[in-house]
């Protein structure tokens, strides 16, 4: 394209805009972004918010992907679909792939169970079973049906949350592995909600003034002037501590004030201590995961105990619902790639390397297949041998078997 065609087709945001255009015309708007996830009453509290976050940035982290594998179940290539354009790059018009998942697990830890919605398909999935999905959203779980289920989710065309019934078949509903240490009526985090609950009624109480004292007046309180005289002291304190800064108010010199003794709040803190860290022992985390100080060994186990857990509940469901049984048959899945050079340094993963197979315990390409790489095509990748000893005269005689050509990715049959 000439320098003449580029000013012809050129375009400027602001020199382009038609800002006479109504606001009505553009749907509804909001000062904050409508589809971020709102958690329930009572879930906004920091230390709840601090443990969703840090599982949904973890999970959110691991690619997943629509892949095709070989004979032997072995991933070979990523498969250019819709499904895989929704995972990985653009879920739909404000969410990337990744913010998609996390909004996933974020909703899911919160309610405990969460519908993936395909939102923009091909076809319409309640008529033919191979569609291709081109936009997802996440879907609050409103009513349950035997075969269907009520879900809210935003609708984009016109800037909402709408209600739509859906059939159970076409969702993929997702509910959280760790239900009955997050989401069960007495599991630990909602024992912990409780409390901090509790505790922030203490602190309301105490910021207003609220210190439960006994005010000992230089006179008796028999007539009613004198219960008038002492309303209106006590009023006067509560209005000197409720517009102190720093609660403090002055008395004449000849009252006595006695402050009753609140255990209770200490206790209370006591009781959230105890049970932010049992929280932490069940989900395997620790202090210094979430502050980024742990060790490999630390981090392995809490990616083993809790992110793995989820990942599989999400990838499994998506494989269940989004891939036909055709699809499945033609060695097309989901999979989740988890780096391993995140969890362990670059020598410790080759020498486990070098040690499996030297041993003869694992091919080159089974180990490929575990830090997420695709399969060597070299046939000698497949053995199951010591490379470092010489091949034997009869080894060396053999022809080299030609490679063959991959063949031709085809998704047409995947629900993408």
């Amino acid at each position: 394209m000439g320098i003449t065609d580029r000013l012809q087709h050129a375009w400027n945001a602001f020199l382009d805009n038609d800002r006479r255009r109504p606001y009505q015309d553009m749907g509804y708007f909001s000062y904050n972004k409508p589809d971020r996830v709102r958690f329930t009453r009572g879930n906004e509290r920091s230390i709840v918010t601090s443990v969703y976050n840090r599982l949904a940035l973890d999970v959110s982290a691991i690619a997943i992907k629509h892949v095709r594998l070989d004979e032997n179940g072995r991933y070979t290539e990523e498969i250019n679909s819709g499904l895989q354009n929704c995972l990985n790059v653009e879920a739909n018009i404000d969410q990337t792939g990744r913010a998609f998942i996390q909004d996933v697990v974020m909703s899911m830890l919160d309610e405990g169970c969460v519908a993936i919605v395909p939102v923009d398909t091909t076809i319409n999935p309640n008529v033919s079973g191979s569609y291709e999905i081109n936009t997802m959203r996440v879907g609050k779980i409103i009513e349950w049906y035997p075969a269907h289920v009520r879900v809210r989710l935003y609708n984009d065309q016109k800037g909402i949350h709408e209600e739509v019934t859906l059939p159970k078949s076409t969702v993929a509903i997702v509910e959280n592995p760790l239900y009955a240490v997050i989401n069960e009526h007495n599991s630990t985090m909602q024992r912990l909600i409780r409390k901090l609950n509790l505790l922030d009624v203490v602190d309301e109480q105490s910021g207003s003034g609220k210190l439960d004292l006994i005010i000992q007046l230089p006179y008796v309180i028999k007539s009613e002037a004198r219960r008038k005289q002492a309303e209106d002291r006590r009023k006067d304190i509560e209005m000197q501590l409720a517009g102190s800064k720093y609660g403090i108010a002055y008395t004449d010199g000849t009252e006595r004030i006695t402050q009753l003794n609140r255990p209770a709040e200490n206790n209370l803190m006591h009781q959230i201590e105890y049970l932010t860290n049992m929280l932490y022992s069940q989900l395997g985390l620790t202090q210094a995961i979430l502050d980024g100080s742990a060790d490999d060994k630390t981090m392995l186990n809490y990616y083993n105990r809790t992110i793995e857990p989820i990942l599989a509940a999400i990838v499994d469901e998506i494989k269940r619902k989004f891939l036909t049984k055709t699809a499945r048959a033609q060695k097309q899945t989901i999979m989740y790639f988890r780096d391993p050079f995140k969890l362990v340094p670059v020598n410790d993963i080759a020498e486990i390397a070098d040690k499996f197979t030297r041993n003869e315990i694992m091919t080159s390409n089974e180990i490929r297949q575990i830090v997420g790489m695709k399969p060597s095509k070299d046939p000698e990748a497949d053995e199951l041998r010591n490379k470092n000893l010489n091949k034997s005269a009869e080894e060396m005689k053999q022809p080299i078997q030609p490679v063959k050509e991959e063949k031709e990715v085809n998704a047409k049959d995947a629900k993408v």
